[in-house]
């Protein structure tokens, strides 16, 4: 799919098939529109949200290095080729939705921890993460206690004990653990007309009447 912004104009074709593709209705995906413009145009206006300008949306500075920022803008950025057009910046943030079905969020954060992409949580990954976590939080920890929670991790979640986790066992684990998915809702996307009011308004007068996209 193309990029909707490059003509700064949103079709209504495209507003239907992304307000039945989501938990967003029409109202809210042209709110969206005017965020993901107002994001996309921070550091070079292209109708692109850049990993900078993501970083720069997430922490108010383009250069901060974060592991965690990474694998978000990897899992917004569905087709992989470097952006995030607006398509993804909705279909992604759906995810995010109070109203979204849980299993939508038990899959997103499993990908989140599957940073080599193999399909499984491995022993690595889990110490890549905590080690890029506690150095983001200025926390120091040894080595051998952060093995021992790693161990006690798995041992709580590997129960085909093969050394990796799998999807079905992660989702055994979110349901004894449920605030493991605390992070993956965002309450004020059920309201994001209410959130961003100017959008709304703007928006009415940004869609294309002759549904170019």
């Amino acid at each position: 799919m193309g990029c909707l912004c490059t003509k700064q104009r949103l079709g209504h074709e495209e507003v239907a098939i992304l307000a039945a593709q989501t938990c967003f209705d029409e109202t809210e995906i042209k709110a969206l529109y005017e965020l993901f413009k107002k994001l996309s145009s921070s550091l070079v206006a292209d109708g692109f949200i850049s990993k900078e300008e993501f970083q720069l949306g997430l922490f108010r500075n383009s250069k901060k290095q974060s592991l965690f920022a990474d694998r978000m803008f990897q899992l917004f950025d569905s087709n992989h080729d470097g952006v995030i057009e607006f398509s993804e910046f909705v279909l992604t943030l759906s995810i995010f939705h109070p109203d979204a079905p849980q299993s939508e969020k038990v899959a997103f954060a499993f990908q989140i921890y599957d940073l080599w992409q193999t399909g499984f949580i491995e022993h690595g990954e889990v110490k890549e993460m905590i080690w890029a976590l506690l150095d983001e939080s200025d926390l120091i920890l040894s080595d051998d206690i952060v093995e021992a929670i790693i161990d006690k991790t798995f041992e709580a979640v590997d129960s085909k004990r093969d050394g990796k986790i799998d999807l079905e066992e992660w989702k055994e684990f979110v349901a004894h653990n449920p605030s493991l998915l605390k992070n993956m809702t965002v309450p004020y996307l059920k309201d994001i007309t209410r959130a961003f009011p100017s959008f709304v308004q703007r928006s009415d007068t940004e869609v294309d009447t002759n549904n170019s996209i």
